[in-house]
């Protein structure tokens, strides 16, 4: 059992969670889903955190400093001494105690996909962690250096579709949700790279011309290739966790979808996977793979659902996704203090007597609200 807690940080009061296989974050703007999900990152990565600030000439040696560096300018504010408390797995995470035992580079178990990626590379190419400014938050700093590194010094190549990282069948449904015959080119120009969305015809466009949606998933999806290794490996073994912020932003249902099925791929790797989200369509997903496996049902419907072809290597990713354990905590403010808590809403029951629940932390209240507003004008009508 992994557990976290955060108490009285910024505008959480308290949030207790227990993290499943895969585990959802949902609830209104600001209340803290990234707080948290950066705290399990310095809960389990934080030997790796104060190595690349101490590399990059940070200051680590006040909690304030510390504070400011990963989460951003300003935030030691959140830390009252004495009244925040993290625990993971019950142990105190503490910023006074963060430097001790770092004394060499250690290797995150953690890989963090953060909700800023697209800004990431807006210039078409992903900035060293160096060039990032301090007041940019130490897990999008450390995701860009991630891409920076893995591409800088290499051919001009394809970087999707690409044969060796992801099935045939997970290949052909990206396509047709977002890149559409297009292929993610890395071209060198002069003495820099460029990310290119080409086509045949000889059209290449530069990375600021693409949809919003193609600017969102193109370094989503490098970035899971880092957890995808070629065939021969089923996972990285130093990688244990991948948390991704929003995967839906700027995305069509068809490609969440498909980021979906990415990440029933990521579990049966044997990666615990964390997201927050504010698409209904990431929770009808979790719904729907719960009651499939409460009933014993065949893998093949789950296979259906997601529109991919029956193949013995898609057969092992589903059954494994209708055995896994799916946890779901609702952030929830409270009107007169303003202060969140996390509720436990795992069993995602419509009927649920907790309206938070029913509607899936209020994901799927706002629909229903116009749906009932429809069936109204429909019955006065009717009456009239």
């Amino acid at each position: 059992m992994t557990t976290l807690q955060v108490k009285n940080f910024a505008q959480i009061d308290d949030a207790q969670m227990e993290f499943g296989d895969l585990t959802v974050l949902v609830g209104p703007q600001a209340t803290g889903k990234s707080l948290l999900l950066q705290w399990l990152k310095i809960a389990i990565d934080i030997g790796e955190i104060v190595f690349a600030l101490k590399e990059a000439g940070h200051d680590v040696k006040t909690s304030k400093n510390l504070l400011d560096l990963t989460f951003g300018e300003g935030m030691s504010a959140a830390w009252t001494e004495g009244e925040t408390v993290v625990k993971f797995n019950g142990s105190p995470v503490s910023p006074d105690s963060w430097t001790k035992g770092v004394k060499r580079k250690q290797q995150g178990k953690v890989f963090f996909i953060p909700a800023h990626r697209a800004l990431l590379l807006a210039e078409g190419w992903p900035a060293p962690f160096l060039k990032l400014n301090a007041d940019t938050p130490v897990v999008a700093r450390l995701f860009s250096q991630n891409l920076y590194q893995r591409f800088s010094g290499r051919q001009a190549a394809a970087l999707f579709p690409v044969e060796r990282i992801l099935k045939e069948q997970y290949r052909n449904l990206i396509d047709r949700a977002v890149f559409h015959g297009g292929r993610v080119d890395l071209e060198k120009e002069g003495l820099r790279y460029r990310l290119r969305l080409a086509f045949s015809g000889g059209v290449a466009l530069p990375f600021m011309t693409w949809t919003a949606g193609q600017r969102e998933f193109t370094p989503l999806l490098l970035g899971l290739y880092h957890v995808l290794p070629p065939r021969k490996a089923k996972k990285r073994l130093e990688i244990d966790w991948v948390v991704v912020e929003e995967p839906e932003m700027g995305l069509h249902p068809q490609a969440i979808a498909v980021f979906m099925l990415l990440v029933l791929d990521l579990l049966w790797r044997g990666y615990r996977v964390v997201i927050s989200t504010h698409s209904p369509l990431v929770l009808d997903i979790v719904w729907a793979i719960r009651r499939i496996g409460e009933h014993q049902a065949r893998w093949q419907l789950l296979s259906e659902a997601f529109g991919v072809e029956h193949s013995a290597s898609v057969r092992k990713v589903m059954e494994h996704a209708l055995h896994s354990q799916y946890r779901v905590y609702f952030l929830e403010i409270n009107q007169q203090s303003r202060r969140v808590t996390t509720r436990n809403i795992s069993k995602l029951d419509p009927e649920a007597s907790n309206n938070e629940e029913a509607t899936w932390g209020g994901l799927t209240e706002f629909s229903s609200r116009f749906g009932e507003a429809v069936r109204k004008a429909v019955n006065e009508a009717d009456e009239a």
